[in-house]
């Protein structure tokens, strides 16, 4: 019996590092109990300070990149930014994923297409989640936006964490076990799941399963949302051992 394997195309901004390391590091998990395999090929677009002047010009080359990865005929594609995506207005996600898939279209290999500011939403409403608490390495400003943009979804952000790291090459360096500590400031009580980390370039994998088992809440990522829906896309078992409830399918 032949195994089949399936290409992970990622848009990622030309400063990001984490989202081509947790999701392989999740797809490789997934291979030890799954048969499915995975490749991983990635496409980038110029950024390296995270604010709304960057973000959008960023956004406006994810065009280039689609069909770039079109050309490695990937059988998934993920729009490895969220702020890039919420920083555009409410509900951008949906214009996104349109506007990419039809550019694959166009190109002559139709893939489905995954935002990480989508699949956050989707996952914590797969998750039934009505309220939430969360942590982002944003500016201020810019976490603003981003509960904005998720209640905006019918999903009430209870508390917040904004880190003020501008330098998104600062925001990979980050150690995602410090986020064990960094939790317990924010208020729990009441929310049906938490955040631990809202930008897909704050490593957060390793610390999900301690956080998840200390408080008693599902907990996600932005990058297991991203996870789960591009397992969901391509039609496979939305498990990966190890990855928080979401992932357990």
């Amino acid at each position: 019996m032949t195994t089949r394997t399936y290409r992970i195309g990622q848009i990622v901004p030309s400063s990001n590092t984490t989202m081509e390391t947790e999701i392989p590091a999740m797809l490789r998990a997934r291979e030890a109990v799954e048969p499915e395999r995975f490749t991983f090929h990635s496409s980038r677009m110029r950024m390296q300070k995270v604010t709304k002047k960057e973000l959008a010009a960023m956004d406006a080359d994810s065009g280039r990149c689609a069909a770039e990865l079109v050309d490695a005929r990937v059988d998934v594609l993920g729009y490895a930014c969220l702020v890039a995506i919420m920083s555009m207005g409410k509900g951008y996600h949906c214009q996104s994923e349109a506007n990419l898939h039809e550019i694959t279209v166009k190109e002559g290999h139709p893939v489905p297409v995954v935002t990480s500011a989508g699949a956050l939403i989707a996952g914590l409403k797969t998750m039934k989640a009505k309220k939430i608490s969360l942590i982002a390495p944003y500016l201020r400003p810019l976490t603003r936006m981003v509960i904005e943009y998720i209640e905006a979804e019918g999903i009430e952000v209870v508390d917040s964490i904004a880190l003020e790291i501008a330098d998104n090459v600062a925001v990979g360096r980050l150690d995602p076990m410090a986020l064990v500590n960094i939790y317990k400031d924010l208020k729990l009580t009441g929310i049906d799941a938490l955040v631990l980390s809202s930008c897909v370039q704050m490593p957060s994998l390793a610390a999900i399963p301690v956080v998840e088992k200390q408080c008693g809440l599902p907990v996600v990522s932005a990058a297991v949302c991203t996870t789960h829906q591009m397992l969901q896309k391509l039609g496979l078992k939305t498990y990966v051992p190890g990855a928080g409830a979401l992932l357990s399918s």
